[in-house]
């Protein structure tokens, strides 16, 4: 086994590891919460702001992605240039900034931009987040620590829509915005006063033309890297589109809508299990073999439910925990395959980790964006559209990677 090691200009200062994971992991949350925590307001906002086409209320969601996807592409280089930590300082002020605007939206249109905004700040946590994972760890040991933020990551989302549905019900769709306000400030606080700077001044590079250049290019000519972000887009394509339709799957088409919060807690924790796993037994199977036998578990996962949808023959008593089984398994597929998949586009590019990491998921994350848009609207009061979608990317994704390399 062969591990590549951490960046030798990188300090080896660090946290004890559980707090780190649990400070990246409340980083990281930051994208999570900003989108579960919004499942529930969904009908009000729509009934407020879009009453003649409620569907255009699931583009609250997709706005989001799509501004975090093009504030990806910047938050890497910006990170290489002036270190982690202000990385994650200045997408965290235009975060709290777009949030701030938010909650004076009184149209669809405005909470969209304001929305868009907010996802560009969003992306600094997130992307200079993996990029300080990877100045201090590398190989399957990277992917190893992945997990355990993941892992946590997605415990902290999974109380998101029923925090959302409380602050509702106390303040209207408006006051969840506050939350993410604080949530902002909380994980920018912890940051500062506990994590020593990774990133030492010798090891930057300038936000220049040319070094961006060359450093952008080395990225895309990389074989493995750019498989890797295909992988990911599939994988990022098909949770976003179960997400875009999922308050109104468990609404209108399985009659769950008052307990959504709960079931959704219950599915993001069970799936949760996936990440946990993946941590116990990456470092002897390896990242790629992992993922890939989570392809092929939910392309054949996701063929059952699309047959028994379309046919329709389960009794009306099995249809609902039948979904379940099938949603909590998008999400375990994700706990399993996106920390390893990460880890192995970055093993080489330790050197360059900030514009690596951009470029990977601002590639990912807006392709996905264009998987999942249509396919929430798209939706028809079943799970046909989401399981097929899932069905497609899943089966592509086993397909792809069987070219990459471990």
């Amino acid at each position: 086994m062969s591990v590549i090691a951490p960046d030798v200009n990188a300090p080896q200062r660090r946290l004890p590891l559980p707090e780190f994971v649990a400070m990246l992991a409340f980083l990281f949350a930051t994208v999570a919460f900003s989108i579960d925590a919004m499942l529930p307001a969904l009908p009000d906002i729509a009934a407020e702001l879009t009453p003649d086409n409620v569907n255009r209320a699931q583009l609250i969601l997709t706005a989001f992605m799509a501004g975090m996807g093009i504030g990806t592409l910047f938050a890497g280089p910006i990170s290489d240039a002036i270190g982690r930590k202000p990385a994650i300082y200045l997408g965290a002020a235009i975060y709290i900034v777009a949030t701030v605007v938010a909650i004076f939206a009184h149209s669809i249109e405005f909470l969209l931009a304001a929305r868009f905004v907010q996802g560009l700040g969003a992306s600094g946590p997130r992307i200079v987040g993996m990029a300080l994972i990877r100045d201090l760890y590398a190989g399957r040991e990277m992917a190893r620590i992945s997990s355990f933020v993941m892992m946590v990551f997605i415990l902290i989302p999974a109380l998101a829509p029923s925090i959302g549905a409380g602050i509702i019900w106390v303040s209207g769709w408006h006051g969840v915005f506050v939350a993410f306000i604080l949530f902002a400030l909380v994980g920018s606080a912890w940051l500062g006063l506990r994590q020593a700077e990774t990133l030492p001044p010798a090891a930057r590079r300038p936000l220049r033309i040319a070094p961006l250049s060359a450093a952008a290019r080395e990225v895309l000519s990389d074989h493995q890297v750019m498989l890797c972000t295909l992988i990911l887009t599939l994988g990022f394509g098909q949770m976003f589109a179960l997400l875009s339709s999922a308050q109104q799957l468990f609404g209108e088409a399985y009659g769950k809508g008052d307990n959504f919060p709960a079931w959704f807690a219950l599915m993001a924790i069970l799936s949760g299990i996936g990440t946990l796993l993946n941590a116990t037994f990456v470092m002897r199977f390896g990242m790629r073999r992992i993922a890939k036998w989570a392809y092929v578990m939910q392309t054949c996962v996701s063929s059952v439910m699309l047959v028994l949808v379309l046919a329709d023959v389960l009794p009306t008593g099995l249809r609902f925990p039948a979904f379940f089984f099938w949603a909590v398994s998008v999400f375990f597929m994700a706990g399993v395959t996106f920390g390893n998949l990460n880890a192995l586009a970055l093993q080489r590019m330790g050197h360059i980790a900030g514009m690596a990491a951009s470029i990977i998921a601002a590639l990912s994350t807006i392709a996905a964006t264009l998987i999942a848009a249509p396919v929430g609207l798209l939706y028809n009061g079943t799970a046909i559209p989401a399981t097929m979608a899932t069905l497609i990317c899943s089966a592509l994704a086993w397909f792809l990677m069987g070219f990459l390399r471990d």
